[in-house]
């Protein structure tokens, strides 16, 4: 059933220090940009709030840019706009095919980068990404602004360090050196949410994080040190066994998940030889 409208609020405010200023006197009040996880929720009857903060307005938030040698994406950069960048295709391509195969075009027109890591869903597809590129979160406060290492972010299952008063303004992503390669396992690829999805880098020091293997988005360290050591690959595969912990649930099971998590490692590493 869905969830009547009337009784909410929308404020909408065109600056960062307006926005902050709601978000610090209305405790309980739920930024929102793509809203494509919010309408969800409001269609099968739940409610995240009854005071909601419009974020479109701050056009600042939504540019790709650089700053010194870092790549710098706003939170309201849209998938559709991380895939037109040309400066996320030179730097970072693999965010580049996670951003293809978000939905479908209506949401990669709606759906921002700041919203998917905000729903800290370890579903989330540009989260694999972030993780083994050594992002930082770029968070905006009342006492300014601070950075959180992306490995550092989450604390648990749709849980952040982000704190109730702050908003995430930005991702930064310092240069990746090696080649990039993204898959993701969905029941209809593009149009649907991932059962198991792998970013990962090979360099000399291999990186790895898998998604929807576990509360929150993994790296992958004791995975990595194999590969890296040059052991064999049933080796890796064994430490990579260790260090997830799929569910089942209504869109795949835990047995489905680990084989699967196996197969894009071994395919990873024969696709990047």
């Amino acid at each position: 059933m869905r969830t009547a409208t009337r009784g909410f609020t929308l404020r909408r405010e065109r600056t960062l220090a307006a926005a902050l200023r709601v978000l610090r006197e209305e405790p309980g009040t739920v930024p929102i940009a793509g809203c494509t996880d919010v309408y969800v929720a409001l269609q099968f009857g739940q409610s995240p709030g009854e005071r909601y903060l419009d974020l479109t307005p701050l056009q600042a938030l939504r540019r790709i840019s650089t700053r010194g040698d870092r790549l710098v994406i706003g939170a309201l950069a849209t998938y559709t706009e991380l895939r037109r960048s040309r400066l996320v295709r030179a730097r970072l391509p693999m965010l580049m095919e996670a951003a293809r195969q978000v939905g479908g075009l209506q949401i990669q027109n709606r759906g921002t980068v700041g919203g998917n890591l905000a729903n800290a869903s370890p579903a989330g597809d540009t989260l694999p990404v972030f993780a083994v590129a050594d992002a930082e979160v770029v968070l905006a406060g009342p006492d300014g602004e601070r950075r959180v290492p992306f490995t550092g972010f989450y604390t648990g299952y749709r849980e952040s360090v982000r704190r109730p008063d702050e908003l995430i303004t930005a991702v930064e992503v310092p240069p990746v050196e090696g080649r990039q390669w993204f898959r993701k396992v969905g029941m209809r690829a593009a149009q649907a949410i991932s059962k198991v999805m792998l970013a990962a880098v090979r360099a000399g020091s291999p990186r790895l994080a898998l998604g929807s293997v576990a509360p929150t988005v993994l790296r992958l360290p004791r995975t990595e040190t194999a590969l890296a050591a040059g052991e064999p690959l049933e080796a890796a595969l064994a430490a990579l066994e260790s260090e997830i912990a799929p569910i089942d649930d209504l869109r795949s099971t835990a047995d489905y998940r680990r084989a699967v998590a196996a197969n894009l490692v071994r395919e990873f590493w024969a696709r990047t030889t």
